[in-house]
């Protein structure tokens, strides 16, 4: 068994070291196809760098690690695809020296580029109303579209989780949702009376049974939560798709991103005092430094509504 037969697609050219190494992501760090990929575009390009320069992967020196450094800023990518590049270089040759598949590591004295994090934008509780108030319930598509976007907004999952929820995963008696995330973590979350409400509508006649068709073309397809005009599983793009369409109805068109109700989620519950923990823990943080960002956010607005109440609340 090798990386492509367990989806990580690696080219039968790439050296057997490089493979190991996407295999030990996928099985021992179960790693999702999306970021697999995203390694091995990263290491076929060092993999190439190292070619033209006569080298390969167990031969590199830091030299080759500063020059494929400044071959991929000089590229005009963004500093962060450079630094993503980077740290798969680096996860290589750690991973090597583990293993034993080369005594040194090339990349351990190179620093590596860093990006300034930025806050993440989160639309205001008015624009989210504003949102769901515009959506029309009075067919199938626009009970799925209100579900689809009071689930976003009030459980912070992603849209690749949203998605990938089925019947099955959903306990309206308890108002629980259970979703799948990344490296397939299993997690549970609570749904609010207005999600709970949306869902309800949804699933009685008049919303998805409607979009049932009289013959399912996948089995699995009938088990799906969200379903599209035609009867299957809704896709993640038609998903993000579905809710720039209703934001640019309403003027925020230019606000959206995948994760923007994840964001905005993540910052109103903070901003009315809930627990980080508990934030880290409803959307699946593997640690709580990645949710602290957010609390950035909050702070930042806290600074906005003082200085512009206070006669003295101007920053220093």
């Amino acid at each position: 068994m090798n990386a492509a037969s367990l989806g990580a697609a690696t080219p039968t050219d790439l050296p057997p070291e490089v493979d190991e190494f996407l295999l030990w992501l996928t099985v021992e760090k179960g790693r999702s196809t999306a970021t697999l990929s995203a390694y091995r575009r990263d290491l076929v390009a060092w993999v190439t760098y190292l070619d033209a320069h006569g080298r390969t992967v167990v031969t590199a020196t830091e030299a080759d690690v500063i020059g494929h450094l400044r071959a991929q800023q000089g590229t005009g990518k963004k500093a962060a695809s450079v630094a993503r590049a980077m740290v798969a270089v680096r996860a290589l040759h750690s991973f090597m020296v583990a293993d034993e598949l080369r005594s040194d590591d090339p990349t351990a004295h190179v620093e590596m580029p860093s990006v300034p994090r930025g806050l993440p934008k989160a639309l205001s509780s008015t624009e989210i109303d504003r949102l769901l108030a515009s959506i029309a319930v009075d067919d199938a598509l626009g009970r799925r579209d209100k579900a689809i976007v009071e689930v976003l907004y009030g459980t912070g999952i992603r849209i690749s989780e949203l998605v990938g929820t089925s019947l099955t995963d959903l306990d309206m008696h308890d108002a629980l949702l259970r979703v799948y995330g990344k490296g397939a973590k299993e997690r549970v979350v609570p749904l609010g009376s207005y999600a709970h409400t949306a869902l309800t509508a949804w699933l009685s006649p008049g919303g998805r049974p409607e979009l049932e068709p009289k013959r399912w073309s996948d089995r699995r397809d009938a088990e799906a939560l969200w379903l599209n005009q035609r009867g299957g599983r809704l896709s993640r793009q038609g998903a993000w798709g579905m809710v720039k369409r209703r934001a640019a109805v309403v003027g925020l068109g230019s606000k959206l991103s995948p994760h923007v109700f994840r964001h905005s989620c993540a910052t109103h519950m903070l901003d009315h005092g809930a627990d980080i923990r508990i934030v880290q823990e409803l959307l699946g943080h593997a640690s709580v430094t990645t949710t602290q960002v957010y609390t950035r956010v909050s702070n930042e607005r806290l600074w906005r509504v003082y200085a512009d109440a206070h006669p003295r609340g101007r920053r220093g």
